[in-house]
């Protein structure tokens, strides 16, 4: 019972700890993606540092608030963000100063002015036009209101500190270490590659050992779950790309020496189609393993020969994951591997012909195996696909 104690009784807070601790040494020690956090999180703050000096010291602003808060929150994932959010950012606090300064004038008391210009600066803040910034127009008012006396000096200094704020905050996240998502692509991809070899690994395992309960079938159905959502992130890490390198000078990313051999979107879209092909695959063994269904799963003997050649197929899928995390581009020759997979796609359709001899529902799931078989070996080796 000791040992037990010992071994689960280490306190919550020590696993988060650890976590950040790998998390550090991970910036530390070679770019990714902790360093650029370390690096957009230290721009804000330098960035909401700069803001406050100017405001204060060159404005004569003891409570110069407006520009290091605009400052700290436009220093987004890419320039392009930080200049979309800069513009809408800058209207919705306008806006918001305005209708305080308004409605001050009408009621001649905070309260009541809260009372008539929240409503409508709630309403206004769902605007498409302001995007995510529309809440900054509710929020601008009430400090407007909160400070004292609204007149149209206090309300010029407001606008100014905002568009002070706003002009720091771009020029530091454009001109110092602008972020460029350029390893996301090849680390989404890399993990998709590793993904499905996973998922084919299993499966062959499942069918070697011809698990097919309820159990399993979820197992594979979440399994091709999990690659649809790793698709979505290679997607969106492309979009991140594209993104992050709009309105940022060739100089700049020279200067934080990025990797530039980002692959080509025809691998997304390969990949994309593997990922189909795996799905498919798994949908007719889920078909398969129902009873009241009319297929059947195939001889032992011939999912035993087709569980090798998933093998095969997910280990292509983890060796193209590993050139990629390397930077590599050109796929190395396996011919032996190509010469083992010819042998088993030869032993499928032998059994293919038996099986059709035993009934047509084993000849439909076996041939639907088979030819997801061929997409993915077609797919996950061009090579092989054009001998």
């Amino acid at each position: 019972m000791t040992r037990v104690r010992r071994a689960t009784g280490r306190p919550a807070w020590a696993g988060k700890w650890t976590g950040v601790g790998h998390k550090v040494r991970a910036a530390w020690r070679s770019p990714g993606r902790e360093r650029d956090l370390v690096v957009q999180s230290l721009k804000a703050a330098g960035a909401a540092v700069l803001a406050w000096f100017v405001a204060s010291d060159g404005m004569d602003d003891p409570m110069a608030l407006m520009a290091p808060w605009v400052a700290v929150v436009l220093v987004q994932a890419t320039v392009y963000s930080s200049l979309r959010r800069a513009a809408q950012q800058f209207g919705a606090i306008c806006t918001g100063t305005v209708c305080a300064s308004v409605a001050q004038a009408v009621t001649g008391n905070t309260l009541g002015a809260l009372a008539l210009c929240l409503p409508v600066l709630m309403l206004l803040s769902n605007w498409s036009r302001f995007g995510d910034q529309g809440i900054y127009g509710a929020t601008t008012a009430v400090f407007t209101l909160a400070a004292g006396s609204v007149t149209a000096a206090t309300v010029g200094h407001r606008v100014g500190q905002a568009a002070l704020g706003a002009v720091i905050g771009v020029a530091v996240n454009a001109l110092i270490l602008p972020p460029i998502h350029l390893r996301d692509v090849r680390e989404n991809l890399a993990a998709l590659a590793e993904e499905v070899g996973d998922v084919l690994h299993t499966v062959a395992d499942d069918m070697r050992h011809e698990r097919w309960d309820a159990g399993t079938v979820a197992g594979w159905s979440h399994g091709a779950a999990r690659l649809e959502h790793r698709l979505e992130a290679v997607r969106s890490a492309r979009r991140w790309r594209t993104e992050s390198l709009r309105l940022t000078s060739r100089p700049l990313r020279t200067l934080r020496r990025l990797p530039s051999d980002v692959p080509p979107e025809a691998e997304d879209e390969r990949w994309s189609r593997v990922t189909g092909h795996v799905t498919a695959l798994t949908r007719t063994l889920a078909v398969a393993a129902e009873e009241e269904r009319t297929p059947t799963p195939p001889d032992a003997r011939v999912l035993d020969t087709y569980a090798r050649l998933l093998d095969l197929i997910a280990r292509a899928c983890h060796a193209q994951g590993c050139r990629l995390l390397a930077g590599g581009g050109v796929e190395e020759a396996d011919d032996r591997g190509e010469e083992a997979r010819r042998a088993l796609h030869r032993q499928l359709q032998e059994g293919l012909r038996e099986q059709a001899g035993q009934g047509a529902d084993r000849t439909t799931v076996l041939g639907s195996l088979v030819l997801q078989a061929e997409n993915l070996w077609a797919e996950t080796s061009p090579r092989a696909a054009r001998g």
